[in-house]
């Protein structure tokens, strides 16, 4: 039985938002802590590069490859249920984790925070997605994007200042409270919802219905299987090179896998996804930008972090702090419901479009200016922010908007999955695009800056190689801001077609 919200919302949904946002925040701080942590189990576990690789693909692999089944489990059995199932799964592997004594104990306990991960990435917003009233969500989901951003600049900030003080292990630790609280407050606070059941009519038998709601086990599994395919062939793509026959076969299966997904999921009377929304004009339009903005901002702030490592010589806290005034930006604007007011001033379309260019102007910025000092860094970071603020809760609201309230899992999970299919594209196609810039300037035999760096006979040596890998990171920016603009220009003007079209019949009817 489906329960729904009164009109007026949830009379504690600010508080149950605050509460989901928190679960959430234990995930999206796990996508990066681990980074600060790899020289102290390099040394303490005597972990080797691929097993450092693996403790950190592990977690991102299983999450993105589970998240649109995690989404379709929460429409059908309850996200509460989901939410709190999410939290334990998230508890337990962070438990393993902290105490683990081997490389191999610490890679499983990741994969197991990944299914928890999962289940709360989706579940956080098809609950706001319940609780509060159209007219509301725009802000609610401005909080939950804020939120993202807090992960991203915290995470390193945390596991930096952990590590000062505990062994590695406390940054796994340190979510227990969190978790506890978060079990505690659900439990307590949060409504349960699912969907109604869906029913269709009998083959053979018109007008006889019958209940089509029963799970998509055979949709749920060639998902999982084509998603986590692919993302290991992004992820293993700039390492292994895109013609390697590792890239192409897992590349391979991925397209036949999704394609037997989409063949599977158009067949049958109960699917996991619907297609039908790809119909969609709204749909497809905010898809198409979600994807570009996470490919361009993913893939450039991946390449920010090492400019100001590599090039700059800040360490990773340092590093971290340098990049914070991004989220801060982000979470002024958010929180203060500035970004709501101006969306719903703006409009979606223009929205989109403004907020992803002022994202790509920042890009520009760190790309053409970071040769002058922090101050052309901090102006990018600044108009990155403001870019985010405004785009991303408005691209997030489209997609979600699109697609029956009842189905809000599906559309948290095809949320989540597109962020984390940009952001791995993104990382990858702008790495392989420094990678060879970079490797056209300094020798091949040194294509690597640490490489380079160490082969180095003079200081006006390491300079050079400096600036090629400074030319490289320029060249990368760039790629990544026309990404976004572009993806701007294309989800507006879909975004407004579609609103045409809603007008045009609402005249008609």
């Amino acid at each position: 039985m489906s329960i729904s919200s009164p009109p007026q919302g949830h009379p504690q949904r600010w508080l149950i938002l605050g509460v989901i946002c928190l679960a959430q925040l234990t995930v999206l701080l796990d996508n990066t802590v681990l980074n600060v942590a790899i020289p102290s189990l390099t040394r303490e576990l005597g972990a080797a590069t691929s097993d450092i690789q693996w403790m950190i693909n592990a977690y991102s692999l299983v999450q993105s490859g589970l998240l649109l089944t995690a989404g379709s489990a929460a429409d059908r059995y309850g996200r509460k249920k989901m939410l709190v199932g999410g939290l334990a799964l998230f508890g337990v592997g962070s438990l393993v984790a902290g105490l683990a004594d081997s490389t191999g104990q610490l890679i499983a306990a990741r994969a197991g925070m990944g299914v928890g991960g999962a289940l709360l990435l989706t579940t956080t917003l098809a609950v706001a997605m319940q609780i509060f009233t159209p007219d509301e969500h725009p802000k609610a989901i401005g909080v939950w994007s804020a939120v993202n951003a807090v992960g991203f600049a915290a995470g390193p900030l945390i596991g930096g200042f952990v590590l000062n003080h505990f062994w590695w292990g406390a940054i796994f630790l340190i979510n227990l409270p969190v978790v506890a609280l978060g079990l505690v407050a659900v439990v307590a606070l949060v409504p349960e919802s699912k969907a109604a059941p869906r029913v269709t009519a009998v083959p053979g038998a018109p007008g006889e219905p019958r209940r089509a709601d029963r799970p998509d086990i055979v949709g749920a599994l060639l998902s999982t299987v084509g998603m986590t395919a692919l993302v290991f062939a992004i992820i293993s793509g700039p390492e292994h090179g895109w013609t390697s026959a590792r890239v192409a076969a897992t590349a391979a299966l991925a397209v036949v896998v999704l394609g037997a997904f989409a063949a599977w999921e158009s067949r049958i009377p109960y699917p996991m996804l619907d297609l039908q929304f790809f119909r969609n004009q709204r749909f497809t339009g905010a898809v198409a930008g979600a994807v570009l903005i996470t490919f361009g901002m993913g893939g450039a702030l991946f390449l920010l972090t090492q400019h100001l490592q590599f090039v700059l010589g800040y360490g990773p806290l340092e590093a971290g702090l340098r990049t914070a005034p991004l989220a801060l930006a982000v979470v002024a604007l958010n929180f203060s419901g500035l970004s709501a007011r101006w969306t719903a001033r703006l409009g979606t379309p223009l929205s989109i479009v403004t907020g992803m260019t002022l994202m790509s102007a920042g890009l520009v910025s760190i790309a053409t200016l970071t040769g002058h000092g922090y101050a052309g860094t901090l102006a990018g970071l600044l108009l990155i922010g403001a870019g985010c603020a405004v785009a991303n809760p408005a691209m997030a609201h489209a997609i979600m908007s699109a697609i029956p309230r009842e189905r809000a899992g599906v559309g948290a999970g095809i949320n989540g999955t597109l962020a984390e299919f940009g952001n791995g594209l993104g990382v990858a196609v702008l790495g392989a695009v420094l990678n060879a810039r970079f490797a056209a300037l300094v020798p091949v035999a040194a294509a690597s800056l640490p490489a380079a760096l160490a082969s180095a006979g003079s200081a006006e040596e390491r300079g050079r190689i400096t600036d090629a890998f400074s030319s490289g990171l320029e060249t990368s920016q760039l790629v990544g801001a026309v990404a976004v603009l572009l993806g701007g220009l294309l989800a507006a003007a879909l975004l407004r077609r579609a609103e045409r079209a809603d007008s045009t019949v609402a005249v008609t009817v």
